[in-house]
């Protein structure tokens, strides 16, 4: 007997109604679903009666964020830290490489700033060099154009594996076997695909990989991961002695003798954790919304996004626009960038979109469109319509 095939889900009522606004700009900041914001409410009343806050919530949070990254990830749980965005996870490498003159650091031209206000410092203190690089066979930065540039003094490459202002995807794998063969360390900012794109942490080849919580894994602002493998933890390659949070201390669930366990750190990632990791107001909607991703399907999310954008680029207004992004989608991530024929009429465009409530980003010169679940090709000719006159 055959089965009736049971209909897709519509995964819009998960979200809280927009109004009469088209939202795409999940890369600038993702909406809480209906179920974080649940958790949300949860957690404000532990914080309006603490007597009803449960003691195992400062560490069994942290750990259930942890299992749902590795989940969605790949890796295991105690190769990531809870952190507050990409940033932190950048100083943590930063503090724990120990650095000569000599060492290069390769970072791309128009990547976005947190790299730099990482990196430069340590340069114009005189800790290690800084390589910009550049792209240049073709338009968008590519693996290739890294390789020009790696030496045997390349100590790391920093680099998003989504570009914020074009989408553009680098070839993680293969940046990452040429880092290998010159001794070099790969860093991976996921801030524009985790939780979007397929992605698996040790096929990508990554050392480390850090990442933005609040954009598309739909979590508060102030959240976000470091990731690390698990074999450079107190490597020689990486073991520059930093200041940890102490809620990493072996034995610190012991509330009662916390002044007799001693203060070794566990041998784990959350050595890295920020301070105050199970801040419940925010690792509750967190947990929340990444149980909603799992459940969903990255796969889902992916192919969603592409039908979308797939057909931006098929009726996209020639004459008035141009594709800031690669048309290919193996080459882009999970938003695409276009621009008008001039700056002037890009900024224009983007004006006319925010007077009309469809909201995108205006990015390097190009106008981001980054949609999610909730948005429809509905949505999408809202926007053509906008765009072709």
């Amino acid at each position: 007997m055959n089965r009736r095939a049971q209909p897709a889900e519509d995964w819009r009522q998960h979200f809280f109604e927009f109004d009469d606004v088209v939202y795409l700009n999940v890369a600038a900041q993702g909406p809480l679903p209906r179920t974080a914001v649940h958790a949300l409410q949860q957690a404000l009343e532990w914080k309006k009666n603490p007597a009803t806050l449960p003691a195992p919530a400062y560490f069994e949070w942290p750990n259930r964020i942890r299992q749902l990254l590795a989940q969605m990830l790949g890796g295991d749980p105690r190769e990531f830290a809870v952190t507050t965005g990409a940033s932190a996870g950048l100083a943590a490498v930063a503090a724990g490489i120990r650095w000569s003159p000599e060492d290069e650091v390769l970072i791309a031209e128009g990547e976005f700033p947190a790299h730099f206000a990482t990196w430069m410092p340590l340069a114009e203190a005189g800790r290690l060099t800084v390589k910009l690089v550049r792209a240049r066979r073709q338009r968008f930065l590519a693996a290739e154009d890294f390789l020009d540039w790696l030496t045997p003094r390349t100590r790391l490459v920093s680099t998003s594996l989504v570009r914020f202002e074009s989408a553009a995807r680098v070839d993680a794998a293969r940046l990452a076997a040429a880092c290998r063969d010159v001794g070099a360390l790969l860093l991976l900012d996921l801030s524009q695909c985790a939780g979007a794109m397929p992605l698996e942490l040790r096929a990508l080849g990554a050392d480390f990989a850090v990442c933005a919580g609040y954009k598309w894994l739909l979590s508060p602002y102030g959240t976000g991961f470091f990731w690390l493998r698990r074999e450079l933890l107190d490597s020689e390659r990486f073991s520059a002695p930093a200041p940890f949070y102490w809620m990493a201390l072996e034995g610190a669930e012991r509330f009662e003798s916390l002044g007799r366990n001693g203060w070794r750190p566990v041998p784990e990632a959350r050595r890295w954790d920020a301070p105050e990791t199970g801040s419940f107001l925010n690792l509750l909607p967190m947990a929340a919304s990444l149980e909603f991703l799992c459940r969903v399907g990255i796969s889902t999310i992916w192919e969603h996004n592409q039908r979308l954008l797939n057909l931006l680029i098929e009726r996209l207004p020639r004459d008035r626009c141009v594709l800031a992004s690669p048309a290919d989608a193996a080459a882009r991530g999970p938003f695409l960038c276009l621009a008008g024929r001039s700056p002037d009429s890009t900024a224009a465009l983007f004006q006319k979109l925010h007077e009309n409530k469809v909201i995108v980003s205006l990015r390097e010169g190009a106008l981001r469109i980054a949609p999610h679940l909730y948005n429809t090709e509905r949505d999408l000719e809202r926007l053509l319509a906008l765009l072709a006159v």
